[in-house]
Parts: C-alpha cells; sequence; structure tokens
C-alpha cells in the first residue's frame, strides 16, 4: 500500500514518537481516514460500520474519538515543529444519530494561542446533516527531545 501525503504529515507530527506507540493509534482501529490537513482545517471520514453501540446507532465515543483526532491534529499543525498540543478538555453535542455509511468530521480553530488552541469540530453523515458537534481545547507545551 502506498503512503499518501495526508499520512506522511501525520507521520511527520508523530515524529520522536516510538514504533511501538506510533503503531497503535486509535485512528487505525477506528477507520479513521484524513482527507484536509492545513492550519486552517482538518477534516477526516469515519465508517459507521464497525463504530456501532447496541442499538445500531454510531457509538458516542467514536464521534467524540474522530472529533479529538481532527482537533488535536488543527491543534498541532497550529503548534508548530518544536512544540506538541495535548487535549484538555472535550465537549460533544450529539444532535442526530448515524446508523450506515461515512461520518465526517471537519476541524476549525477558534482560538490559537501561544499556550492553548480551541478547535470547533462539525461531524455530518453522508447527506451533510450535522450528527455532532464538538469542541476540544488542547495545551500547547515544548517538545520534550528525544534521548
Amino acid at each position: 500500500m502506498t503512503e499518501n501525503s495526508s499520512d506522511k504529515l501525520i507521520r511527520d507530527l508523530l515524529g520522536g514518537v516510538s514504533p511501538e506507540i506510533a503503531e497503535q493509534q486509535l485512528n487505525d482501529k477506528l477507520g479513521v481516514t484524513f482527507v484536509d490537513l492545513t492550519p486552517e482545517r482538518v477534516s477526516a471520514t469515519m465508517p459507521v460500520k464497525g463504530n456501532l453501540q447496541p442499538y445500531g446507532l454510531l457509538h458516542g465515543g467514536a464521534n467524540a474519538a474522530l472529533a479529538e483526532s481532527v482537533g488535536s491534529v488543527l491543534a498541532a499543525l497550529n503548534a508548530g515543529v518544536d512544540r506538541i498540543a495535548v487535549g484538555l478538555e472535550l465537549s460533544c453535542t450529539h444532535h442526530r444519530a448515524a446508523m450506515s455509511g461515512v461520518v465526517t468530521a471537519v476541524a476549525t480553530p477558534l482560538h490559537v494561542g501561544r499556550s492553548t488552541i480551541t478547535a470547533e469540530i462539525v461531524i455530518t453523515n453522508e447527506a451533510g446533516w450535522r450528527t455532532c458537534t464538538a469542541r476540544l481545547t488542547c495545551v500547547v507545551r515544548d517538545r520534550v527531545p528525544s534521548p
């Protein structure tokens, strides 16, 4: 399988992370695929199938994980290469159930500061209907040099 430019950028953002950890990303288990990767907009898709709760609906935790994934990448892109961004607070409002297909998450910055970055994340179904709105605040810290 060939690596696309989004995969390379994500790998570069994880620079310095041990291979054992880099191979255990939740995004892979959820089927998250990144589409847009800029400091102004990060988007990704996730299949509903495989991410359900017992009633056959997309699990709210899967929505939250998708939201934190795109929001964290947006924060990392805005933090810069010598800094890291880690989640501080995540809030999700689930508006509409998704039962099949693919959902798309789009993260845009609300605040980009020196020590915190806040993103709004909108998740929609294939019909374009909003299924979830989330807000993620990440704290920004200096990257610790690798040993």
